[in-house]
């Protein structure tokens, strides 16, 4: 049988890395700091490391074959610089310079899991490991590895302490892991060999940011600016620390200002999203669903590309009578914030149009009951060769689908100012006879008024942190006479509600027979016959919201869902209550539990259900 070639070889790989599997995935966040990540695998320094190595090669007839990669990677032609290393590994298919070319080639061509192959396969026939570890670490850590990232970085790290890229990467993946104490130890030490080096300065003040300590990065996104004006990520990440101070006009003066400087298009990308909602939170609504746009662009890695060969809808598109598909996006509780347009299209497309919506399986049957004239299924995302794909099972061949759009896309013509927001109760119905049965089975819950209560979310990564209390200041509000809180807490929160019990004796009511993670639309049902929701804003809280319970949304400064305005422009009915700027959340958590205890009557008043 004759052998494969490495051509062969690599192709069957990269099948293999790509076996299709079910999956969840959310877009990048609206306000982070640039990708710190150090170090470009096509550097001159890199090419011309390969160019020395290349020399020493006794093999002449690959030599040329190396040396054309290398200038069609200067020429940035990535395709080009693949096809040549190529045709140096069917001559010797063991040359790690060739695998490495390759590697650098897939990079660059966005092909991230086959570039690892290369690299990997690189590592195995070359003598300095430590640059390439590099490589694989920056690609491990756009595929949302980072414990592979953080190992491959370490290892860097001590094959070159010279080079102070491998202690600005490792800090990177250590602050996106919350081990903020180990990411600055990280940075002192090679900030103590590199004062001078404004990179480490920046990705020093991202790590603070993402602690909640904006305040104190900014001195460091400064210093970092000073070294170097021109130096687009810090400009952007003290846009980012002014944006959490709610300082949104100096925001945005550093947003574009940066945009003005940048050069990469993953980074140009970023801070267009970024853009969007310092946009909305200055109230500027129109250009700041333009900006959002950008959540789709394909230089992020890993962003959801959408398997419809139908045309995209346009805000200039006319509706009606058309037959248009809606695909759910991001998180759970932001497809229910998105829906609040839906109303508003079936009116567009007319008694002659088709509306069908893709969505989040747990929503389904939810949605069909609060839409009925609507064909609504469940989208599925699978991970193929290191990109998100997204489908439509249930529409078939797509054949009767004139228009399509993500389900935030119409805000940009449904929801242009303020004043565009309807005053509508509630856009989703719940199930009428669950809320009655849910109202019998509160009568065997403790007296008092019946609140809701959720205090956390199940993704706490980075910089979210920073829109959640700990557990212990709940305690004003949980203290509060006359009450009988009941859990809405989907995930694991025994701990919290043992602490609940042993430190301040409040037994926290769970309500039984529903899985308040996956019986959504029971969950609507529950969260109408309680009298009140109190919590953070996540997917229960939006589903209460937009099913017309009534919610008290405790939150962070700076949120771009409030627009700049003083009131929930999505849900009419909410009220806010959000942390100062420069206040602890004891403040707002005090705040919260004054106007608990002015709307609740003593055990004796109460009258349960």
């Amino acid at each position: 049988m004759k052998k494969p070639s490495a051509k062969q070889r690599l192709t069957d790989g990269a099948a293999l890395i790509g076996a299709t599997q079910p999956m969840r995935v959310d877009i990048p966040g609206t306000r982070r700091n640039v990708a710190d990540l150090a170090g470009d695998s096509a550097s001159e320094s890199t090419l011309a490391t390969l160019e020395r190595a290349m020399a020493e090669l006794k093999a002449l007839k690959i030599a040329p074959f190396l040396q054309r990669s290398v200038e069609c990677i200067r020429l940035e032609d990535a395709v080009g610089a693949g096809e040549w290393a190529v045709k140096a590994l069917e001559c010797d298919e063991k040359n790690g310079i060739a695998w490495r070319l390759l590697g650098i080639s897939r990079e660059k061509l966005g092909d991230f899991a086959t570039a690892i192959t290369c690299y990997e396969t690189a590592l195995t026939q070359l003598t300095d490991q430590g640059e390439i570890a590099n490589d694989i670490g920056r690609l491990a850590y756009r595929l949302d590895q980072k414990d592979v990232a953080a190992k491959l970085f370490a290892y860097f790290c001590n094959a070159h302490p010279e080079i102070p890229d491998g202690a600005n990467n490792l800090a990177c993946v250590l602050r996106d892991q919350n081990r903020y104490a180990e990411a600055i130890d990280a940075l002192k030490a090679a900030l103590g060999r590199h004062p001078e080096n404004p990179l480490l300065w920046n990705t020093l003040g991202s790590v603070l940011c993402e602690q909640g300590d904006p305040a104190t990065a900014l001195t460091f996104f400064e210093e970092s600016l000073r070294l170097d004006p021109a130096h687009a990520k810090a400009r952007y990440n003290r846009g980012n620390a002014l944006h959490a101070l709610s300082r949104f006009d100096e925001a945005l003066v550093d947003c574009e200002a940066a945009m003005a400087i940048a050069k990469d298009p993953t980074d140009l990308a970023m801070m267009r999203l970024s853009r969007s909602t310092i946009r909305l939170c200055l109230g500027r609504v129109a250009e700041g669903w333009d900006d959002y746009e950008a959540r789709f662009d394909p230089h992020f890695a890993g962003v959801t590309q959408f398997l419809i060969n139908r045309p995209k809808w346009t805000p200039g598109d006319d509706l009606n009578g058309k037959s248009l598909l809606l695909i759910g996006e991001q998180g759970l509780g932001d497809e229910v914030l998105f829906a609040n347009t839906i109303p508003d299209i079936v009116k567009a497309l007319g008694p002659a149009g088709k509306l069908s919506i893709a969505l989040e399986p747990r929503l389904v049957s939810l949605f069909q009951r609060s839409f009925p004239t609507a064909n609504i299924g469940a989208h599925v995302t699978y991970n193929v060769n290191g990109q998100t794909i997204r489908t439509i099972p249930f529409l078939g061949d797509h054949k009767d689908i004139d228009l399509w759009a993500p389900l935030a896309s119409p805000l940009r013509r449904f929801r242009t100012s303020h004043a565009a927001f309807p005053d509508r109760p509630r856009f989703l119905i719940p199930d009428e006879g669950r809320i009655a049965h849910w109202r019998e089975v509160l009568k065997t819950a403790p007296e008092g008024l019946k609140a809701g209560i959720l205090w956390k979310s199940m993704k706490l990564s980075g910089s979210r942190h920073g829109h959640f209390s700990p557990f212990e200041q709940w305690a004003p509000i949980l203290t509060t006479p006359g009450v009988c809180f009941v859990n809405l807490q989907y995930g694991d929160c025994a701990e919290e509600l043992a602490q609940a019990k042993a430190e301040l004796g409040v037994d926290i009511w769970t309500p039984p027979g529903i899985d308040l993670k996956n019986d959504l639309d029971d969950l609507a049902s529950l969260c109408c016959a309680l009298d009140l929701i109190i919590g953070f804003a996540n997917a229960t809280t939006n589903i209460a919201a937009a099913s017309g319970a009534n919610v008290w949304l405790i939150g962070a400064p700076g949120s771009w869902v409030q627009m700049g305005a003083r009131r929930h422009l999505w849900y009419q009915q909410v009220r806010l209550f959000t942390r100062p700027v420069d206040g602890e959340w004891d403040d707002v958590m005090g705040e919260t539990a004054v106007a608990l205890a002015k709307s609740s009557p003593s055990p004796m008043e109460h009258k349960p259900g």
